[in-house]
């Protein structure tokens, strides 16, 4: 196989093609994908959050379905539906979008939560279950949701468990003035998007996840992981801390990033940049704490610095 690093650079400078100065922002989508995980963009419309997803899929070579959620999306709509069909006699399954790789939740917000649980499966097990048969979801397997963090009305908060199974959680945030510019040159006659071609294929990016598993992580780096996650859990400003499965995605993302660095090691300083985009997510402040304006981030970087750095030495 081709090395890892340098197929992970090839789909992230493909899709620098369309989202413009924003490398920090798409290394982590990247690796969202590269781990199997899934990705949260919380931003304002118009910022390219829709096109980021685009862009993965063709890049990747990965098949690719949006879902515009909004207050009327049934369950069925997302995981598809059996059919009675009179010449066979027999009940085909219909699949809905959910069944393929890269899948975009538009709005995910603005779905009731009996449609935002209709993802839960597909998300952790890779598989949907409709009228007791269960189907499975092509590899690799993405969802990609998005939400409006300034408008609430007539939205659904995303509950705990749906959050935690967003590996990362990232803001684009507006472009600079340059890049701006850029992008109105880029599409004064025609989105970049439309030309865009795949750089990869699912089976690169399939071999690529089991390189990232792995990298190899020091025994002590696995402790400072654990201990990061259990500062959250007794801080006196968390009501409910970081789960288990928010360490293995620390982890995770730790060893991808040390991928896209060119190590097939983990080292702390992984740890330490992917922590706020992996945990800050799945931490729910307590009252009194949101009252003085604390913030899940301000509560990560207490915790960030009360967790001794551990001494770590590469694989032999």
């Amino acid at each position: 196989m081709e090395d890892p690093k340098l197929i992970a650079e090839r789909l992230l400078g493909n899709v620098e093609k369309v989202i413009i100065g924003k490398n920090r922002e798409l290394r982590l989508a990247i690796t969202a994908l590269l781990c199997g995980g899934h990705l949260l963009v919380e931003d304002v419309p118009g910022v390219g959050k829709t096109m980021l997803a685009r862009a993965i899929a063709v890049s990747s070579g990965c098949s690719f379905k949006r879902i515009q959620f909004t207050p009327d999306l049934l369950p069925s709509d997302v995981t598809g539906v059996s059919i009675y069909n009179q010449q066979t006699n027999d009940f085909e399954f219909r699949s809905g979008p959910i069944i393929s790789q890269i899948v975009l939740a538009d709005e995910i917000n603005r779905a009731t939560p009996k449609t935002q649980s209709s993802l839960l499966e597909a998300m952790e097990e890779r598989q949907v279950t409709v009228d007791g048969i269960t189907h499975k979801v092509p590899l690799p397997f993405m969802v990609m949701a998005t939400q409006n963090p300034i408008e609430y009305e007539g939205t659904f908060p995303l509950p705990e468990a749906q959050l935690d199974r967003f590996l990362i959680r990232v803001n684009l945030g507006y472009p600079t003035p340059d890049d701006e510019v850029t992008v109105l040159d880029e599409q004064q006659v025609s989105h970049p998007v439309d030309a865009l071609k795949s750089v990869t294929d699912p089976t690169e990016i399939e071999q690529v996840q089991r390189a990232v598993r792995e990298v190899y992580i020091d025994p002590l780096i696995k402790q400072y992981i654990v201990a990061l996650a259990g500062a959250t859990r007794q801080h006196e400003d968390v009501y409910l801390g970081a789960s288990p499965r928010g360490s293995i995605a620390l982890l995770r993302t730790s060893q991808a990033s040390a991928l896209l660095e060119g190590r097939d090691y983990v080292i702390p300083d992984d740890v330490k940049n992917l922590a706020f985009v992996s945990l800050e997510h799945r931490i729910i402040i307590s009252p009194g704490a949101r009252v003085k304006g604390t913030s899940a981030a301000d509560i990560l970087a207490d915790c960030l610095s009360r967790v001794s750095v551990p001494g770590t030495h590469p694989k032999d």
